[in-house]
């Protein structure tokens, strides 16, 4: 009978890499990041450049919304998707 190999990670410490790992994967789904991984795979450089629109365009909106109004329009989309999910509209799509 063949010895079993040492864990390289036990207890709290498996826990934590395991959890960190099935976090990675669900941030994964994400399309846009997804493109970014498959694009810097295939061209082999950092995929920066494509952050620096983003990064001017958000702050640009930035100065002239007010930080209240981004968070009440977040706070009403997330109460609407909340009752939207709650009466299970989603299965008429």
């Amino acid at each position: 009978m063949a010895p079993t190999p040492p864990r390289v990670f036990e207890g709290r410490m498996e826990a934590f890499v395991v959890s960190m790992g099935v976090v990675a994967l669900g941030k994964m789904g994400d399309n846009t990041q997804l493109l970014a991984v498959l694009l810097a795979v295939k061209i082999r450089r950092p995929m920066l450049i494509a952050d620096v629109p983003a990064v001017f365009l958000g702050d640009k909106i930035a100065q002239k919304v007010s930080t209240t109004l981004v968070h009440g329009t977040a706070a009403a989309a997330f109460a609407v998707l909340g009752v939207l999910m709650l009466f299970n509209v989603g299965r008429l799509f």
